[in-house]
């Protein structure tokens, strides 16, 4: 078990230390209890700070408001448009991935594996700026904060860490849509906007220091295309996953760019030597299930590095390692913020995407209509979730 497994089950045990002392303000809220439950924890924390900003930035955050609902449909209309290519993709070509799948730090088919301690801080970070977001544009519109607080959403055993924010929500109803498409949209836009704010920071901050850090070294094979039982190239020559890929056809690879860009000269039934970190391979490219015109290898690869010798002298190993932990930090909050925020867009029942859809919905509809039509379109979307996550698994 590596230390940030180690650090990460510490945490967790800590909050949950933490919950059994003040067992008394924590509620259970059963979903298939015991298989799927909530363990909520309500309280007042920062919902102080939230009325504080929104009355110190009262007018920034209206027009905040504004441009997080134009954003907020534009987001959903991408993301339900995905899921619809998702599923025509999967159900057309046997080997694409699913667009949908269970985002866990756990290691298995179906699974998006995200490191143990990326993943709590990740889940962490986008929950609270997510919620309190919610939570300043809900006092921007004096809409009162019942609670906050931090929940696990739990499968037989805590599991998941969330955080929360309940506005009034007869307070909420009795808004114009105006209002209430700005509350449901900023916990999404929060996420999009906190997703761009650390792309730019890893553009002109994190990758030029990474690059005083760490060198290019190959690309590494993470995993291989199965097409039922039919292997492609690089499994059938046995190489196997780990390995890092340092030359083809003599031909140094030191980036993914390298080796893209190598494969895209080769023809379907070429044979080429493949050099890696432990031996050599002679494998006969395969034609691309997609475009048959095109080398295929089947692999699954992603960029290796090795610390730079002169950095090391400098200023040692772990000052390196810590560079490097904090510059894939930055990558999973980048990609975690950007997914789920665009995920909470899905026009989906309960979810922030569902809640602005039904109240768009309200707003030109007498509501009776608007109520149908919404839970069809959320029948719809969760058809395609649940499908996309299966074919997850079973690919």
């Amino acid at each position: 078990m590596d230390l940030q497994t180690i650090i990460t089950i510490l945490l967790v045990l800590i909050l949950c230390v933490f919950l059994a002392i003040h067992r008394k303000e924590v509620k259970l809220q059963k979903i298939a209890f015991p298989l799927l439950y909530l363990i909520l924890y309500r309280s007042q924390l920062g919902v102080a700070a939230m009325g504080k900003m929104a009355r110190r930035f009262s007018k920034p955050l209206k027009y905040l408001g504004y441009a997080g609902v134009i954003i907020g449909f534009i987001g959903m209309v991408v993301i339900s448009i995905s899921l619809v290519q998702s599923i025509i993709t999967l159900l057309t070509t046997p080997t694409a991935q699913a667009g949908v799948a269970l985002v866990l730090p756990i290691k298995a088919k179906g699974i998006f594996y995200t490191p143990p301690l990326y993943w709590l801080l990740s889940i962490f970070f986008i929950a609270v700026i997510h919620e309190f977001s919610h939570g300043v544009i809900a006092r921007r519109y004096h809409l009162k904060v019942e609670s906050s607080g931090f929940a696990f959403f739990s499968i037989l055993i805590p599991l998941i860490p969330v955080a929360f924010v309940e506005p009034n929500e007869k307070s909420m109803a009795k808004k114009s849509a105006r209002i209430q498409l700005s509350v449901f949209a900023a916990g999404p836009f929060s996420n999009i906007l906190a997703a761009g704010v650390i792309l730019l920071l890893s553009i002109f901050l994190i990758n030029p220091v990474l690059g005083k850090v760490v060198q290019e070294d190959g690309v590494q094979i993470t995993g291989f295309v199965n097409e039922s039982s039919m292997a492609f190239p690089a499994e059938k020559a046995g190489i196997g996953k780990g390995e890092v890929i340092r030359q083809i056809d003599n031909i140094p690879i030191a980036s993914v760019e390298n080796f893209t860009a190598l494969l895209e000269t080769k023809k379907p039934g070429e044979q080429i030597s493949i050099f890696t970190n432990r031996t050599s391979y002679h494998v006969v490219l395969a034609a691309n299930p997609e475009h048959a015109d095109k080398a295929y290898l089947g692999v699954y690869v992603t960029q290796h590095t090795k610390m730079k010798e002169k950095f090391i002298a400098q200023y040692g190993r772990w000052t390196g390692e810590f560079i490097v932990w904090v510059g894939g930090l930055f990558f999973w909050l980048f990609l975690l913020n950007l997914g789920i925020g665009l995920f909470n867009l899905v026009p989906l029942g309960p979810i922030d995407g569902g809640r602005m859809l039904k109240t768009a919905l309200e707003h030109f509809f007498p509501q009776q209509k608007a109520i149908k039509y919404w839970k069809f379109i959320s029948m719809v979307f969760l058809g395609l979730i649940v499908v996309n996550i299966l074919f997850a698994f079973m690919r």
